[in-house]
């Protein structure tokens, strides 16, 4: 089953199976992915509710990049 929140398969490059926050972290560095997570939260918590079907969803990813903002990975189930 694919996971749309933790880990969207349209977010890997298929033949590394790298993940597009991972490559940001790569090129810009932890701090600016920390504040691009957190400016990334709020566009999610700024648009719950206004898409149909998509507020669950929209919390949720708006969880996970604030969690990503505080230098937690959200996708890792010890959540370092």
């Amino acid at each position: 089953m694919q996971d749309n929140v933790n880990s969207p398969k349209h977010y890997k490059l298929n033949e590394h199976g790298i993940e597009c926050i991972d490559a940001m972290v790569s090129a810009f560095g932890e701090d600016q992915v920390r504040i691009y997570a957190k400016i990334n939260a709020f566009k999610y918590l700024w648009r719950a509710g206004k898409k149909q079907g998509a507020t669950d969803t929209d919390l949720a990813k708006a969880s996970w990049y604030t969690k990503r903002a505080a230098g937690e990975d959200p996708r890792r189930s010890d959540g370092v």
